[in-house]
């Protein structure tokens, strides 16, 4: 048996979704780049709360909690938890919009490469804090 634990299960699905950013990049698949990086960073962030011993909740967006609990995080990381809650927050805004749109919002016409390259970064910035959270053994 695997001695996994959760917080690296997350982790391992988080990275393997901000990889496929790139190739929704490169498809100009804009609204299908926010969508996956709003599930990445959930990851990411649910891996890094569940790495500290708190148990998420079952929503999109636990960047409050990582706020909340910040003082449990590894030193080096504290001051990143309102960057990753307002991260959190603003993918969390877009996720629906990502995927189904509206009657008046196409998500295909509407998100531009800008907002793709921004969820791409802003998701690689979360991974990146959650390996040293994770992987760290904290």
């Amino acid at each position: 048996m695997n001695n996994i634990t959760l917080a690296q299960s997350y982790l391992q699905k988080a990275s393997v979704r901000l990889k496929v950013l790139d190739l929704l990049l490169a498809e100009k698949a804009y609204s299908d780049v926010i969508r996956e990086a709003q599930e990445a960073v959930e990851l990411a962030l649910k891996g890094i709360l569940r790495q500290i011993g708190v148990e998420p909740p079952k929503q999109h967006d636990v960047g409050r909690l990582v706020v909340e609990y910040a003082r449990s995080l590894p030193p080096d990381v504290r001051e990143d938890a309102p960057r990753l809650a307002e991260i959190s927050r603003w993918l969390r805004k877009e996720r629906e919009f990502a995927f189904y749109g509206d009657v008046d919002f196409i998500p295909t016409e509407e998100y531009t490469l800008q907002d793709a390259e921004q969820a791409r970064r802003d998701c690689a910035f979360v991974v990146q804090v959650a390996r040293r959270v994770i992987a760290g053994g904290r």
